[in-house]
Formats: structure tokens, sequence, C-alpha cells
């Protein structure tokens, strides 16, 4: 692997080797894993030379200097690019400009040449020699389409290409000694070792034809330096975006203090704007050959004496000593998942076994953020985390919790997780599960208080002011009640496992904490908690939840009530009250009743005010066709039958009222005969 100790140093015993074959320790429960889909290339050779670019992501394989041709691929392009071009000696860098229109060849230490790769426009070179006298170029960065830096041992130039000119525009050079560079493509910020010791770091920041210098800091090495030689190797240093911030990560081999034993990563906090601060401190308790990936926010630490890898959240609470954070890793060390490699070839021999890839091996090369090469295979692959085994690695309930809201993947996991903990074998207490509903409302309430800001924002017409106003993302870490309510409660209580106490528990106690966070609770919720109530007989419980306004008030729930009215009589009286306690209107309770089919009781209601006399007939009919019950057809007919006779002395239904088509109905189902006849005195 790429990164090692300074020479002179010692390693932990144990020699980097062993393939990815089973039973080595630390693989059950691997939580890294190799991308399925890899980018298989020439392997590099005598003839073939294998380059990668960081900002495109993408591996140059260059045969005889290009002359025999140049093939192209990136994890994202399935299409490779192949090309020729002539061989002028040989390739030290080649990398195409962001949307790959132009290509910058660098073949000597004074200039760099360059192909346009547009349409129609003629594939001649163009070459740029760098400004600085005596100076030689260690490389170059592409900083946008048409944007580009040349970085020498004495400075660097900042260029505008102009394709159709076929030439370049210097924009801004600045004179710095240089011992070596870092480019990172997502933040654009370029980063210079200079002074003797290499350990004075000077970052530079990009952006649309601008050059600025950020605050220049130094890193901390081990112990004094025994000569005035280069001391810090850009093999122990990395750069990669963490939680939106810009770091710089430091391998540091011997830890400063003396009492500790094993090797360190060490944060910098790199700022757009003022200094730039150490923050972090990721403990490795071992020494030896280390390598650092960056993936979904997490430090990846690779050590090859071992053949594992570690990982740090600097989310996660550490050990504050009052300026930096210390970590310890967050799961026991694993090796990444064994990685077969498919038999290219014919069908008739491809039928023979995959080989099992060489994992950690010395030809492996690291790329930030999450880019591991083994040139010596002619593969590339992105690292990937695997969630679901660290559910089994992390017991702590609270802490998996955290660490899985900040992945980007979490969502169905955190649903699992929930599932288990109301399950045998592995229910958890429900301290376990309070905490770790809090913890999902948590992230649920942020979400739903920046979506009412903006809404807000964009109400009040401020959004035209402030273009920069963008409409919060709902990441996979909100988690609300309709998915709490599918994946997780409504399939625990129909399992019926667990004792009735503890199902109505788990309802409540995510009821209690929806109401922490002031978030306004579903009615499908308190309907659940009213079923499983319902089912248990548990009615006096159901009356005190009511009576206290534990389960708050809704149409949707009075609704319920009066359908359990059969079951529990006193239902209806609770739930007529809860509809007046909502301030409905009587006609609007009706309506709320006759469209749950609740004929009967939408009529016992409105007798009970009274108001039966004055209702319209066709309404109740209508309904009671609707619900396809012939019985309560049947008595709801009866009963206007019965009105109609009452107050007109005549039970049939006058033209006015519209109700022919029931009247045929009855008689089609009933008979004639069945009609009511009008009574004599």
């Amino acid at each position: 692997m790429s990164r090692e100790p300074p020479p002179g140093e010692e390693e932990a015993p144990g020699g980097g080797g062993g393939g990815g074959g089973g039973g080595r320790a630390g693989e059950g429960g691997c939580y890294l894993a190799l991308c399925a889909r890899p980018v298989h290339f020439e392997k590099a050779n005598p003839v073939n030379c294998v380059f990668f670019d960081e900002a495109n992501k993408q591996v140059f394989a260059v045969r005889s200097g290009g002359a025999t041709g140049v093939v192209v691929k990136g994890l994202e392009d399935r299409n490779p690019i192949s090309f020729r071009m002539e061989d002028k000696g040989e390739v030290k860098c080649i990398k195409f400009s962001l949307g790959n229109k132009i290509l910058a060849v660098q073949r000597t230490l004074k200039s760099v040449d360059f192909l346009n790769f547009i349409p129609d426009s003629p594939q001649l070179e163009y070459t740029q020699e760098c400004k600085t006298k005596n100076a030689n170029i260690l490389g170059f960065c592409w900083t946008s389409s048409t944007e580009i830096v040349f970085i020498t041992d004495q400075g660097i130039e900042f260029y505008q290409v102009l394709p159709e000119k076929r030439s370049l525009k210097l924009l801004k050079n600045q004179s710095i000694n240089v011992n070596w560079y870092m480019y990172c493509p997502e933040s654009s910020v370029i980063l210079l070792s200079t002074t003797v010791l290499g350990n004075v770091l000077q970052p530079f920041y990009f952006k649309s034809g601008t050059m600025s210098k950020l605050s220049k800091f130094e890193i901390e090495l081990p112990a004094a330096p025994k000569s005035s030689k280069l001391s810090l190797s850009e093999r122990d240093i990395a750069m990669a975006t963490i939680y939106g911030q810009l770091y710089v990560l430091y391998l540091r081999h011997h830890s400063r203090t003396s009492n500790s034993t094993g090797a360190e990563v060490v944060l910098y906090q790199l700022p757009r704007e003022g200094s730039c601060k150490k923050t972090h401190i990721l403990k490795l308790n071992r020494t030896g050959k280390f390598a650092l990936n960056v993936v979904d926010n997490l430090v990846v630490v690779h050590h090859q004496d071992t053949e594992t890898s570690v990982i740090f959240d600097i989310k996660l609470k550490g050990e504050f000593d009052g300026s930096t954070t210390i970590h310890q890793f967050v799961l026991p060390p694993r090796s990444i998942q064994p990685y077969q490699i498919p038999v290219a070839g014919p069908a008739s021999v491809t039928s023979q076994a995959p080989v099992p890839c060489k994992l950690y091996s010395s030809s492996w090369i690291v790329f930030q953020p999450d880019i591991i090469i083994s040139a010596s295979e002619g593969y590339l692959w992105s690292l990937q985390v695997k969630l679901e085994p660290v559910v089994n690695l992390l017991l702590d309930k609270g802490k998996l919790m955290d660490f899985l809201l900040q992945r980007k993947e979490c969502k169905m996991v955190i649903l699992s997780v929930c599932s288990q903990m109301l399950s045998e074998p592995e229910r958890g207490s429900l301290s376990v599960i309070a905490t770790v509903f809090d913890k999902l409302n948590h992230e649920y309430k942020k979400y739903l208080e920046a979506e009412q800001s903006y809404t807000m924002v964009v109400e009040a017409g401020l959004s035209r002011s402030n273009p920069l106003l963008k409409r919060p993302v709902r990441t996979q870490a909100v988690i609300d009640q309709s998915d709490m309510y599918t994946h997780v409660l409504s399939v625990f209580t129909e399992k019926k496992e667990a004792p009735h106490k503890f199902t109505i528990a788990v309802l409540m106690e995510y009821i209690r904490s929806l109401n922490q966070f002031q978030i306004a609770v579903q009615h499908y919720l308190y309907e659940l908690v009213i079923k499983t109530l319902v089912q248990h007989n548990l009615f006096y419980m159901l009356h005190q939840f009511l009576q206290y306004h534990v389960l708050s008030d809704s149409k949707p729930l009075a609704c319920l009530l009066l359908s359990l009215e059969s079951i529990y009589p006193p239902a209806h009286q609770l739930s007529l009250d809860m509809l007046k306690r909502l301030s409905t209107a009587n006609d609007e309770i009706v309506e709320v009743l006759l469209s749950k089919h609740q004929v009967l009781a939408a009529l016992r209601f409105i007798r009970g005010i009274g108001g039966h006399d004055s209702i319209s007939a066709r309404k109740f009919l209508d309904a009671a066709k609707q619900a396809e019950d012939d019985m309560l057809f049947y008595t709801i007919f009866r009963f206007f039958e019965q009105r109609n006779q009452r107050l007109r002395g005549n039970p049939s239904f006058t033209p006015g009222e519209h109700c022919e088509e029931h009247v045929t109905f009855f008689k089609q189902v009933f008979g004639e005969q069945a009609l009511m006849k009008p009574t004599t005195f």
C-alpha cells in the first residue's frame, strides 16, 4: 500500500501478505467492501503506463507513449475513450479537463502539451512552457473545463486555456518553494509543501478564474528532526471533505506523547477564511504501513501488516482535551470483504472458478476520497461501507443510531434495527427504545423545521432576493411517522408476540417522543393504539387515555370510536364529545359519519340532537345503499317511512325528496308487500 513510515522507523511485526481467502481473523462481519463493478484496465507493464486523474476519477492506460493507443476509463463513464497520439517521449502526467474537452500531457519538466477533443477542431497539439526560469514542473491540475494550474518547484502558475486559439493565457502566478503538492478536486484546493522540512503547508483555492491564497499552517512533526532534510512526506498527508468541511489528514507514525504507542491520524480543519486548526486525533493503537480513505464521511484507515481496516466517525463523541477531540475506532478492525476477480475469456473457459483478489497488496495505491487501484491486476474500485454488519458489531443502540443517522443509505437499516429491538430474542428495554425514538425524532424535527422555514420564506416572497436559498434536502435519516407505522409499528402489533402491556407501552413511548419534539401526531398512530387496546379488551385504559387527552382529538379518531359502539357502548358518547370539542358543526359530524359508512351512528347522533325531522332521506338512503348491506338499507328505509307517516300521515316519499330509485330498489329486494301501508284512524 502506498503510505508507510519514513525510512529507519520500526514497523509492527508480521509481514504484509495473504490474499482475500477465507478463515482470516477479522472476516466475520466485514463492514467494508470493494464496489461490485470496478473499472478494468490493462495492467501496468514495461510497454503500458497507467495514470490516475483524481478530478475526473479516470484511469489512463498509455501504450508506447500513446503511439499504440491510449484508453481512458472512469467509474461513472461506462464507454471508454480511445485514441492515439504521437510518441514524443515518456509521459509523466496525463489528464482531461473537466468535461473531457481538452487533453493535457506532460512529457518534460519544462512544458505541458495540449490537444483539443472538440468536434470539428483540428487535432493539432499546442504547448505551454512554465513561465519561471529554471523551474521544473512537478505536475498540473485542471480546476475547470478551461482552467489549469501548473505546480513547479518554485511556485504555481494559473492559466486559462483558449482551445480555439490553441494557446494559454496566464491569469496569476505565485513564487514559493515547493517540495510536493496535493489537490482536492471536490473543494478546488491545492496544498503545497514548503520549507526545508516540508511541514509548512500553503493552500490555494480556485474558483471561476480566481486564485486565493488561504492561511498557511504548520504540521507538528512527531519529534524535533535530527537533520534539516525533508521530514514530511506526501504519503502521510491526505485532503478530504468530511461532513462538508475540508480537512488535511496527517498520518503521524509516532505520537508526540512518549507514553502513547502507535500511530495516529491528526485532522486539521482548513476553512476558506481564518486560520487552519487542529481539531481531531484518531488513535490507531498500532504501527506499520497505513493508507487512508474517506467514505460516507467516515475516515477509513487500512493497515497492511494485519490486512485489516478500521473506521472513525468524527461526529461521534470523543475525548475532548480543551482543543482537540481524541477518537478511538468505532468498530473492531475487520478485513475488507473478500473479493473474487472474474475470469475473462471465452465462455468455455469462464466456467472455472473466479480468482480471489489479493487484498491489502503492496501494489495497491489509494486515492481520495474512496478510490483503490491495483495497477498490477488492472482494477480500480471505489470503497464502500456496508451498514448491515455494523448492527451486530455496535451493541450500544444509542451509539448505533448516532452512527447510522449520519450515513447516506441508512433508512432501511435503521427501520430493521427498530423492528429487531421490539422482537425476541433482541427485545430492548423501554429506556433503550425511548432513546432510539428520541434520536430519530430529533432528526425528523430538524427537517420539519427547515422545511417550515423554507416555506415561510417562499410564501413571504423573499426567495427572489436570496438566490442561495435551497429547499431542504430530505436525507434518509429523516424517518417520519408513516415510515415507522408502515415498517415497524403496524408489523409489530400484528405479530402479537409481545405481551400487550409492552406493545401499548412501545406505542405510547413513540407518541410521547413525538410530543416531546412538538411534532403533530398522525391519527393513524392513535388508531393503532385504540385497535390494540380493543383487541385486548382494555376498555378502561382506552377510557382513561381519552379522558386525560393522552390521545389527541381528531375526526378520524372520533369515527373509529363510533364504530366501536357495538362492543363498547360508552364509545358513542366519547366520540360525540370529541367531535364537539373539535367544535365540529352538527351537519359536518353527520357528513363525517356517513363518509365512514357509519349510517346508523349518524342517524342516532341526529336523533340525539333532535334534528331527525329535517334531515334529507335521500342522503341517508344513498349511504345505506353504498354500504351494500340489505338489512341496514331496510332499517334506514323503514325509519324514513315511519317519519313520513308521523309528519304527513302517509309513509310514501314525496317527489321533492328524489327517492324514487331507492323505492324501486326496496321493492326489488324485499317485494312491494314490504312497503309500509298508510295507517288510517
